[in-house]
């Protein structure tokens, strides 16, 4: 006998984003909901994330990350949305009813497969490891992801090493520097490939610069000395092209080497689903309601874009909850590129990436808020907005950063007032 379940809507992944667009959807009236999680428990990396700074905007109050997860997970327990622990999402795929089926395992069932009207993607990220950096030098233990390394001081109890350099200023990384200052152990640098750090200034400051510990910008690690156990690091300063220039190698030595090199969308499920993916951002292209390219699939969270706060990552999950319910209880059937009211959003000269990249002129709301990433520090920089080729806004910002997500408000009567507009334009532009 075939082993399916059926729901109406199945949420992969059951972190921040997963839970808050599974309790934005059942408050929208989506009363079929299942949470499909790969951990042992609910609340994703924040489950790791015991220091504070999350929830400032959601709860107006300053949490670590399990209490964080905590708050959400009990609305989805007061919400009475059942979940699946320990399982895991191998495959998305339509079906002839344009329903969408799930293939998915866990020790209690095996294999089985899940038919839903309409799926949420919320997978997360993952960190880019050393086999992505091709750095010379052989294999010893001692090399950890900054991530890995949370997980072990933070849940498991053990300190990964006395002495330790970070390679890349991700705020991971940032925050390891400092958790690992707090345990006893000695961070003798932070070392970043670009001129600037990829993290919050805040990170930078009470992480780094409260505790001493150097950050060395243009600078990376061509080297990791030790057979059995890293014996240490050498760093050398790069160029404007990010190679490394000679003459300027230095040893330093360490017996741990963490990498906080950049995070990746976890979208190996959106492609086998047909999603199409961002080139910049590795996560799926959406729409205004977090509709991507496949009608009846949403996505939300760090699986569409890395964020830097988690509140965002929530606010964002819950207009995807609240357009999945909408498209199941109403019918809506959005298409991502029909063609008619269908307007562009795209980033120019300096800005990378727009989420969203695509609005439905006839479903926007009467205020569309637009996240989006600068490629460079920019210094006292106009941000500016067009319409195909009018500008309608110029904005002085004093400092723009790639560590930090921006966000601009579009009023929808503002965008009709300019008649039949095809394309809407983030850029930066000096005086």
């Amino acid at each position: 006998m075939e082993n399916t379940k059926v729901c109406t809507l199945a949420v992969i992944g059951g972190g921040p984003a997963g839970l808050a667009a599974a309790l934005a959807a059942k408050e929208a009236g989506c009363t079929d909901i299942l949470i499909l999680e790969r951990d042992k428990a609910l609340g994703g990396i924040l489950n790791q994330c015991i220091h504070n700074g999350f929830g400032l905007h959601t709860f107006q109050e300053e949490l670590t990350g399990p209490e964080y997860a905590a708050r959400f997970i009990e609305r989805v327990r007061e919400a009475q949305i059942p979940g699946l622990l320990n399982t895991m999402v191998l495959d998305i795929a339509p079906d002839r009813d344009g329903k969408w089926v799930l293939t998915a395992m866990n020790r209690e069932e095996g294999l089985f497969t899940l038919r839903a009207e309409t799926v949420i993607l919320a997978m997360g990220c993952r960190e880019r490891p050393r086999g992505a950096l091709n750095i010379p030098g052989f294999r010893p233990a001692g090399v950890y992801s900054a991530g890995t390394a949370q997980r072990l001081v933070n849940i498991e109890g053990f300190l990964p090493g006395r002495e330790a350099v970070i390679l890349g200023s991700g705020d991971i990384g940032l925050i390891m520097a400092r958790r690992l200052t707090l345990e006893g152990a000695k961070v003798k640098a932070v070392a970043e490939l670009m001129p600037y750090s990829g993290g919050l200034r805040r990170n930078i400051v009470q992480c780094l610069e409260d505790y001493g510990i150097p950050l060395l910008l243009s600078t990376t690690v061509t080297q990791v000395h030790g057979k059995e156990r890293v014996e240490g690091v050498t760093l050398s300063r790069v160029d404007e092209t990010r190679r490394p220039i000679p003459g300027t190698e230095q040893f330093i030595s360490c017996d741990t080497l963490l990498l906080s090199v950049g995070l990746i969308p976890e979208n190996e499920l959106s492609e086998k689903a047909g999603v199409a993916i961002s080139p910049v951002t590795g996560g799926p292209l959406v729409d205004e309601s977090m509709e991507t390219s496949k009608i009846g699939i949403f996505a939300c969270g760090n699986v569409l874009h890395v964020h830097d706060l988690v509140d965002y990552v929530s606010q964002e999950a819950a207009k995807a909850g609240t357009a999945a319910a909408r498209y199941v209880l109403e019918g809506e059937k959005s298409r991502f590129n029909a063609e008619k009211g269908v307007i562009v959003v795209c980033g120019r000269d300096g800005v990378r990436y727009t989420v969203p990249s695509r609005i439905h002129r006839d479903r926007m709301e009467e205020e569309l808020l637009i996240r989006f990433r600068v490629g460079d520090v920019y210094r006292n920089r106009y941000l500016s907005v067009y319409f195909d080729e009018k500008r309608v806004l110029r904005r002085k910002k004093r400092v723009m950063a790639p560590g930090e997500m921006e966000q601009l408000i579009l009023k929808k009567e503002e965008l009709l007032k300019y008649g039949d507009v095809k394309e809407i334009i983030l850029c930066t532009e000096e005086e």
